[in-house]
């Protein structure tokens, strides 16, 4: 009877990824995290944003574009001269920021403490 239990459970396990590992999937790359974090601030412009994360122009336009199209990162042409695209958090996007302050929070307890 203790095998067909651990049978369910692991079919129930199998039903797909918990929210804390489908979450971290959508945001948790490096760059990722860094952009959304540096747009925390307000709206910025694509160069800001590479001098701000140090990423390249290449890799920075990549997760932009993720960001965009997950809906955390808003992008806005500006056509007059000179050209500029600002990005900013769109309402899904700001709804991390509790998160992030959360998770600083954590960080400043316990990896501080590592350090010492």
């Amino acid at each position: 009877m203790s095998s067909e239990i651990f049978s369910e459970e692991a079919a129930d396990a199998d039903d797909g990824p918990c929210a804390l590992v489908e979450s971290l999937e959508q945001i948790g790359s490096k760059w990722r995290l860094v952009v959304l974090h540096e747009l925390q601030g307000g709206e910025r412009r694509f160069n800001e944003l590479k001098r701000a994360t140090d990423a390249s122009s290449r890799t920075l336009s990549r997760v932009l574009d993720d960001l965009q199209e997950m809906e955390f990162v808003e992008r806005r042409l500006e056509e007059d001269a000179p050209v500029a695209t600002y990005y900013k958090l769109t309402p899904k996007g700001e709804s991390l920021c509790p998160v992030f302050d959360e998770i600083e929070c954590w960080a400043g307890e316990w990896l501080a403490a590592c350090d010492e």
